[in-house]
């Protein structure tokens, strides 16, 4: 559902000098499965993602979603993708129910199936107690949950999500990751980033661990901390400072 192949894109500095943000990048994602994208701030991950949901364009190499091409046909992606972002806004004036319905009539949704889209995720999502308080009165959790479900609601068979839980506190990372696994077991394709190793740990299918816009190592978590005491972090530190091939 997601493939990359050999991607690039450069930044200019404010010097004038070319900066690569990602360095040959070359990876995919299959129905059904959930990839963590893992790396310091710089290494290329929302640059990639930004890539991937049709905000930037490549500057060499390709990447599909669902067999589309994101530079050639970015309307087909946009429709096949939910894309979540930590930077993500929402419009102060709509509540929950108005910015959910509104969304699903933009993704080609008649009226029905969007307030029964909007009623479902609002079900999903724990957004009933505010779904009909303005966007602009509830908190920074609050407002990821309602980002998330404007990326979920016109079911999209892949996900690309940057920070999803960067907002969230303990419970509602949990009710947030727990969708997630039940969205993969319904076969969507998940690609996520996160700095907090430990709630994706046990979560994620594979991992891949990105510095300087190029991936260092990739596997399990089985695979990655085989031999290593301290679990996926100790193996994060450990690839970066190795500098091993994928």
């Amino acid at each position: 559902m997601i493939e990359v192949v050999d991607l690039v894109k450069h930044f200019r500095a404010a010097d004038g000098s070319a900066v690569r943000a990602v360095d040959g990048l070359s990876f995919t994602v299959a129905p059904g499965e959930m990839v963590g994208l893992l790396g310091g701030n710089g290494a290329g991950k929302t640059t990639t993602m930004r890539i991937l949901a049709t905000l930037l364009r490549p500057g060499s190499g390709t990447a599909r979603i669902a067999g589309y091409d994101v530079g050639r046909d970015p309307l087909s992606v946009r429709r096949r993708l939910g894309y979540l972002s930590a930077t993500t806004g929402i419009p102060d004036r709509l509540t929950p129910r108005e910015l959910l319905h509104s969304c699903g009539r933009l993704h080609g949704l008649d009226r029905s199936a969007a307030a029964g889209r909007a009623e479902r995720l609002i079900e999903d999502l724990a957004l009933g107690d505010y779904a009909d308080r303005p966007c602009g009165r509830l908190s920074s959790g609050q407002r990821q949950r309602v980002s998330l479900g404007r990326a979920l609601v016109h079911d999209p068979p892949v996900l690309v999500l940057d920070e999803p839980t960067s907002a969230l506190d303990v419970m509602g990372s949990r009710d947030l990751l727990d969708l997630l696994a039940g969205l993969r077991a319904g076969g969507r394709a998940i690609l996520l980033s996160t700095h907090r190793l430990h709630e994706i740990e046990h979560r994620c299918d594979r991992f891949l661990i990105v510095h300087a816009g190029r991936i260092v190592d990739q596997g399990t978590r089985d695979a990655l901390v085989a031999g290593r005491p301290g679990g996926l972090e100790q193996a994060f530190f450990a690839a970066l400072e190795a500098g091993v091939g994928p």
